[in-house]
């Protein structure tokens, strides 16, 4: 069931409710309602599923267009929106508007909320001027701003409760993540790891919008805010000084590290997990050692950010690999034991699952089988290399001035931000996936505050031989096997949806919302909307019917060529060229559409 972090006991709705005292009660409540859509990740366990079942794999065929919403901004449109009650809260990128709409009055605009933002962050953004979505929580709602001001709105009139700076965009920092409330706090994490800023998730009173708590993702043991005996990685306590140790001198400051994807949280555990993203440079032979803790899966304690445990993927990245999509929590049985489960598919082409109590490594496998910068995971826990991806010589990119051919997956990685979505009646995940290779040369770059510190040149193009870029999946994480996978021209760039119809949704890059099988992965419908999308498909109940939501406007990483009109192929970090032909099928737009049975 989407609204709770138990999948598969009948038991699940008992055992959540033990958990509710401890996380924000109103919330919990309205999340476990499957005709709203209440958090931007569906459920605090980010399954992105619903119980809805009015649509299903033999009717969804006749799916028509019920609505559509212009939001009035070009530029790549990620995220979905929020529906509660009668009410939908739509959001746009830069410069940010956001929409209350009557469900009940034909969609009409109860009010609107645009900030006035120093146009001067937009060249500090740098894959495209995206926000990834609001928060619901004690009658607000709430945006993280591009400047990164986060801003506490009353869901009745769009007024300002209050607002909370997050960062510097002067100093590259900017906002594109979705908030996530947890229990009274509002906790957002920050970008600009091409800036080398110092990267970190923040905690707001959900009240009073005052800073809680800090955690970074290098640096000092109190600026990690972990505890050197008591936080483990792969069982072991870390030591004093884990991360200092794994930097040259002051390095840590410009480290980067950003943690701009989706939080999760387990609140019988008490732990949220997320993601931390890339060192910087992108030039590895400036910064040697693991680059701790970088490209990293950190489980903290939300009512203090302490870290119970961490776990690097890549260490020492030399690809840009990062670490920050959705952590999916689930209960199933592996090995015919029932275990407190957390999946990760990574930039850097592997799914992990692991123990979310302890962070013990259970599985490590290649979702895409084009991955060739590692050949695995070392899974013998007596090695001394236990937990490290093995790197093929050939494919590192240590050589400074040398440009590093043929590596798969490219620096946007086998999957980006765009996230998966986990089904209970199949305990299966659906992925959507780039399936994309890069060259590489990094050369000497110096930092300055507020200016790129990137150090690569790259250009990006489908694995040799083919000529996809992209495939949806269909995973079992207690394997870390394909079940199946769906070919697309371009990368698929949109969140998906599973549903208890037996129906999974995904968008294109050309603009296509898809429906296929959960079982079999058949398409069953398609439709194309006025741009190419990568935002997240959601699903709500309104009047007796089920619809389905999705956000059009091509942009992000993969459409930045479009969305910022650039035309150089090493451009947009590689993807101008590399999805050059995208001009072919789509254009610009911002655009919700809204669809149901007839």
């Amino acid at each position: 069931m989407r609204n709770f972090l138990l999948t598969t006991c009948v038991g699940a709705v008992a055992v959540f409710a033990m958990g509710a005292a401890h996380a924000n009660d109103e919330l919990i409540k309205m999340s476990q309602n499957p005709k709203d859509w209440v958090m931007p990740t569906g459920n605090y366990a980010n399954h992105r599923y619903s119980q809805l079942k009015q649509i299903t794999a033999a009717n969804v065929g006749k799916l028509q267009v019920a609505w559509t919403f212009s939001t009035g901004v070009l530029r790549g449109h990620e995220g979905g929106p929020l529906v509660i009650g009668n009410v939908m809260y739509v959001h746009g990128p830069f410069p940010n508007p956001v929409y209350a709409l009557d469900l009940n009055n034909d969609a009409k605009i109860l009010w609107k909320y645009e900030p006035k933002q120093d146009p001067n962050v937009i060249p500090v953004m740098c894959c495209d001027t995206v926000n990834r979505g609001l928060a619901y929580a004690d009658g607000k709602i709430f945006l993280h701003q591009a400047d990164t001001t986060l801003v506490a709105l009353d869901a009745k009139d769009g007024k300002v409760v209050w607002q909370a700076k997050n960062g510097d965009p002067a100093k590259g920092e900017t906002g594109t993540s979705a908030p996530m409330v947890i229990k009274d706090k509002v906790l957002i994490g920050i970008s600009g790891g091409e800036f080398g800023v110092d990267c970190h998730v923040t905690a707001y009173d959900l009240k009073s919008g005052r800073r809680v708590w800090r955690g970074h993702s290098q640096g000092p043991d109190d600026h990690l805010l972990v505890d050197p005996e008591k936080t483990t990685a792969l069982g072991k306590p870390i030591g004093k000084d884990s991360s200092l140790k794994t930097w040259q001198g002051d390095q840590w400051k410009t480290g980067g590290g950003c943690t701009w994807g989706w939080i999760s949280y387990d609140p019988q555990l008490n732990l949220i997990y997320y993601g931390s993203g890339n060192p910087s440079t992108w030039n590895p032979s400036q910064r040697p050692g693991d680059n701790k803790w970088s490209m990293t899966i950190f489980a903290r304690n939300p009512d203090t950010g302490m870290a119970k445990w961490v776990y690097q993927m890549t260490p020492h990245d030399e690809w840009d690999y990062d670490g920050v999509n959705e952590m999916i929590l689930t209960d199933q049985q592996i090995g015919g034991q029932p275990r407190k489960l957390l999946t990760h598919f990574d930039r850097n082409g592997l799914g992990y699952t692991l123990d979310r109590d302890s962070g013990e490594l259970l599985v490590a496998e290649k979702f895409d089988p084009k991955v060739n910068w590692t050949s695995g995971v070392d899974m013998n826990k007596s090695s001394p290399t236990y937990g490290r991806p093995k790197v093929v010589p050939e494919y590192s990119t240590e050589k400074q001035d040398v440009n590093h051919k043929g590596i798969c997956p490219a620096a946007l990685g086998s999957k980006d931000e765009q996230p998966a979505a986990y089904s209970p009646d199949t305990s299966l995940f659906y992925v959507p996936t780039n399936h994309v290779c890069m060259d590489y040369e990094p050369f000497r770059v110096s930092y300055t505050a507020g200016q790129p510190y990137v150090g690569a040149t790259l250009s990006m193009y489908p694995p040799p031989g083919e000529s996809h870029m992209g495939n949806f999946i269909a995973w079992d994480g207690k394997t870390g096997k394909i079940v199946w996978s769906v070919k697309e021209q371009f990368s698929v760039w949109s969140g998906a949806l599973a549903t208890a119809g037996g129906v999974v949704f995904y968008g294109t890059l050309e603009g296509y919302l898809k429906a296929v099988d959960a079982k079999t992965g058949k398409e069953l419908y398609k439709f194309k909307t006025p741009s190419g999308i990568i935002g997240n498909v959601t699903t709500y109940e309104h009047g007796g019917k089920q619809y389905i939501a999705i956000l059009s406007g091509v942009g992000g990483w993969a459409g930045i060529g479009l969305a910022a009109g650039l035309t150089d192929p090493t451009a947009g970090l590689g993807a101008v060229g590399g999805y050059a032909a995208l001009r072919n099928y789509t254009s610009l737009g911002g655009q919700l559409t809204v669809f149901a049975l007839p």
